[in-house]
């Protein structure tokens, strides 16, 4: 066996099973030839244990905790791992509890693995000052998922191989640390922050990785907040392979978002192999947010989009569609861009959609986005929406259907 997935929550062993184990193994690997080694939602009573199933021939270690783990149990069976496994690829541990015995417990372990090996390092809890020395400088490092505490600065970093990182962080302090690094692998960035966000994230970001020439492969680019916050997205024009942008935060105290339709077509234009955009959480109830010719833009430029959150006005597609020069433009104008666009799921949240106008709004969003499937909502009103475009998706495919049957006859979609 070269993998285990463990997961004690669904499938929990018993205490006398695991006894009984270690008394069979006399303390020797229990797999001796395990490479990967897999256990979610560990229990206090299986955390003794893990040992066991570990040996020279495991690289890979994935551990989550549960919330209840105990400190002392977790730090000492997260120190034994460089003893157990001397040439780990690839460590993740998550649910850690945030205290000093957990953060000198994970240091040690970095400090003590083979540093020509490690190529992934994930812990959800922050570092010492030795261990960061350490981490940023990995030589063959290509994941990374780091919590950086307060005004913790970070040494230099030097990781040519880095391809993916997640950054948990209080303060932009840490970002000095990536002035001057190489970083044209990268390609996955996450950031994670429910500070203050006055500072300019996006343009701080944008100046760190332009520098390390990280927009050359750079294709997904998240940064979650609970907070408020009206970013400058303009800083991510330069981003033009990005595939994935969402920037996620709260309406919670009032709309936030000043997504408008040119914002929207600028990123549209400039990032044309966007297959995902989320720009906020699920859409608020207030009557803002880019028009029809956003969508639109977005359709045209970015044939690839699949999945769609922003604020939007419902009302302006209503618009559209009655007003008869806007009409005519349509008519006018080839729709192939239009349908071209593989755009399947849209989140409207509680998006406000004026009375009695389903089936305009709906007609509409078909003509912009012929592929779309799926209509996420909280606001009820969209019901007639979704179930709309399931009526028409059934309807094509029942027509699709008889076209096949009867290829000597026409049909029309």
């Amino acid at each position: 066996m070269q993998t285990l997935k463990v997961d004690t929550s669904e499938d929990p062993l018993t205490s006398d099973v695991l006894l009984t184990l270690q008394l069979r193994t006399a303390n020797e690997p229990f797999l001796p030839r395990l490479k990967t080694f897999e256990c979610e939602e560990v229990t206090e009573a299986f955390i003794p244990f893990i040992p066991l199933f570990l040996s020279p021939q495991t690289t890979k270690i994935n551990v989550g905790f549960t919330e209840d783990s105990p400190t002392v149990a977790i730090a000492s069976m997260i120190s034994g791992f460089p003893t157990l496994c001397p040439d780990l690829v690839y460590i993740s541990l998550g649910g850690l509890p945030r205290d000093s015995v957990i953060i000198d417990a994970v240091s040690e372990m970095l400090l003590a693995c083979n540093r020509n090996s490690l190529q992934a390092f994930h812990v959800d809890t922050p570092l010492t000052e030795e261990a960061r020395e350490v981490v940023y400088q990995l030589p063959r490092l290509t994941d990374l998922w780091v919590v950086i505490e307060g005004t913790t600065s970070l040494p230099t970093v030097t990781l040519p191989n880095l391809i993916t990182i997640d950054v948990e962080f209080e303060d932009l302090n840490w970002l000095r640390g990536f002035r001057g690094a190489k970083l044209d692998k990268l390609e996955w960035a996450t950031f994670h922050s429910n500070s203050d966000l006055s500072e300019d994230f996006l343009g701080e970001f944008e100046r760190v990785a332009l520098a390390a020439s990280a927009q050359n492969a750079l294709s997904t680019f998240r940064y979650y907040t609970s907070r408020s916050w009206d970013p400058n997205y303009r800083s991510l024009l330069s981003f033009k392979e990005l595939k994935e942008l969402e920037v996620e935060f709260s309406c919670g105290g009032g709309c936030s978002s000043r997504v408008d339709d040119d914002i929207i077509i600028s990123l549209a234009q400039a990032m044309p192999k966007l297959e995902i955009l989320h720009l906020g959480r699920a859409p608020c109830g207030r009557a803002t947010g880019a028009t029809v010719d956003g969508l639109i833009g977005l359709a045209s430029h970015c044939p690839n989009l699949s999945k769609l959150r922003i604020h939007f006005q419902a009302s302006s597609l209503v618009d559209a569609a009655t007003s008869a020069a806007t009409q005519a433009a349509l008519d006018d104008k080839p729709v192939a861009p239009w349908k071209e666009c593989a755009l399947t799921d849209l989140a409207v949240g509680e998006t406000p959609i004026p009375a009695e106008s389903a089936l305009t709004v709906t007609l509409m969003l078909l003509q912009i986005f012929p592929h779309i499937l799926n209509v996420k909502y909280t606001n009820r009103k969209w019901k007639t929406v979704t179930e709309t475009v399931k009526r028409f998706r059934r309807m094509g495919a029942f027509v699709h259907r008889s076209g096949m049957a009867n290829p000597s006859h026409t049909h029309y979609q």
